[in-house]
């Protein structure tokens, strides 16, 4: 089977990629297996992280070479692309800097002479990945997975098997042994074989539908299994907001990588008393958005993933204006080559609306009025997802303690959701479970060992 690679500003085939059979998965993943208990699991700490570092070096110093990859096989911006790899360097970092401070063992107090937990690699895992930030979400994945100790078999999204060679290439390069990561091509025929080997885990980045499909198979094999999913984060302004900064980070948060982010904030709820003057800045700050050729470092909105992505949206779009919400700006699309889609605001959205109960994957703004902060947080909390959140307010949501009413794995107060190497990122309900980054995202890829001696 052949994978294509197409440039979504362009609409030319970039390159044609032979898929592996399942077969072939079982193998790799045996070969991984032997990489991980003859050669990988011996290697110290202090080695593992030198290797790391290594690796954030190379992302460093070839930064606009890894980021033309990124941006010709799925669209963003140059610039957003050149950001992302800045991040995954700063990644291998923090946990080359970090990692050894993490998984040291931990002492207890019992009755025994000497009590303790070590964290010992799982072994192999199993990752599938999406195709919106090819490199960071590989890399903030597999850097802790890696400096556990375990093994890596990856299956990236059939947008960007360029993207994962290259990965893979410089993964090796930064002095790692041969196959401690290894990149496996194909749809997801190849990513339900990985979930069905004999991996000793899996994570995977995607959609809810795909999560549950992974979760429902891995849970047969009792794999451990990490979900980071969809998405439908509120994006909150209480009347005592700043207004001018809620806008401006508003506009920012949404249209980010062309609006297919999974934290992208893609429910603006607004106090009445000041959605008229919300909007009004909004829209200001949207219309100066330049849509065009992601190469072009003046770009700010390059084009959706996909053609049937674009189709996605604007049936989201249709249906909800036959509920009766009203396009301020936007709407169509560009009269240009590509997937583009114009970056679009829409009014007198109800939570009922389609772009209100769907993860809507592209450029579009809903504004939603709320009466007064509590309603507020109920429209937010009425979804089936739970992964980020951000609230505007000076003084309101602080003095009364609004955070922990938000159904959220984390909530932002005056500032746009992100990803942070030193701090947990993951959701609730629909949109995942378990936890990515930090010490909590590495200690999901170990055995909590008890070690207890007399």
């Amino acid at each position: 089977m052949k994978i294509k690679t197409i440039n979504p500003a362009t609409e030319e085939i970039l390159a044609e990629y032979e898929a592996v059979s399942p077969e072939q998965v079982n193998h790799e993943v045996q070969d991984s297996r032997v990489i991980f208990e003859k050669i990988w699991k011996k290697f110290d700490i202090s080695e593992r992280a030198k290797l790391v570092r290594n690796l954030g070096h190379i992302l460093d110093d070839r930064k606009k070479e890894f980021a033309t990859i990124i941006t010709k096989e799925m669209g963003k911006p140059i610039s957003e692309s050149i950001a992302e790899i800045e991040k995954c360097s700063w990644v291998c970092n923090f946990y080359a800097d970090n990692g050894k401070k993490f998984l040291e063992p931990e002492f207890l107090e019992t009755d025994a002479k000497d009590s303790y937990v070590r964290f010992d690699p799982l072994g192999v895992i199993g990752c599938i990945m999406p195709w919106n930030f090819p490199f960071w979400q590989v890399l903030r994945f597999c850097i802790p997975a890696l400096l556990a100790g375990n093994t890596v078999v990856l299956k990236h999204s059939s947008v960007c098997p360029l993207s994962g060679n290259t990965i893979q290439k410089i993964i090796e390069e930064a002095g790692f042994p041969k196959g401690v990561l290894r990149h496996l091509i194909g749809n997801y025929i190849v990513g339900e074989a990985i979930v069905k080997s004999n991996v000793d885990a899996v994570s995977i980045t995607g959609s809810t539908r795909a999560g549950k499909r992974v979760a429902q198979i891995a849970s047969q094999k009792l794999h451990k299994f990490i979900l980071e999913l969809g998405g439908s984060d509120p994006f909150i302004v209480l009347k005592d907001a700043d207004i001018d900064k809620a806008a401006q980070v508003g506009v920012k948060s949404r249209f980010l990588n062309n609006g297919q982010s999974c934290i992208a904030a893609k429910r603006f709820i607004v106090e009445h008393d000041v959605i008229e003057e919300f909007t009004k800045k909004f829209l200001e700050h949207v219309e100066k958005q330049v849509v065009g050729d992601p190469l072009d470092p003046k770009t700010t909105i390059g084009p959706l993933v996909r053609d049937n992505s674009r189709d996605v949206i604007v049936n989201q779009l249709g249906q909800s204006a036959l509920k009766g919400a009203k396009v301020l700006l936007g709407g169509n699309v560009p009269q240009m080559k590509g997937f583009f889609f114009n970056p679009t605001v829409v009014g007198d959205v109800t939570p009922d609306m389609t772009i209100s109960r769907e993860e809507v994957f592209g450029p579009i703004a809903p504004i939603i009025s709320a009466r007064n902060a509590t309603e507020a947080i109920k429209f937010a909390n009425d979804t089936e997802f739970g992964l980020g959140s951000s609230i505007w307010s000076e003084k309101y949501a602080k003095e009364n303690n609004l955070v922990k009413d938000i159904d959220a794995g984390m909530v932002f107060v005056n500032s746009m959701v992100i990803s942070d190497p030193r701090v947990p990122f993951g959701g609730i309900k629909n949109s995942g479970i378990g936890r990515e980054l930090s010490n909590y995202g590495l200690k999901e890829f170990v055995n909590v060992k008890s070690v207890i001696m007399n």
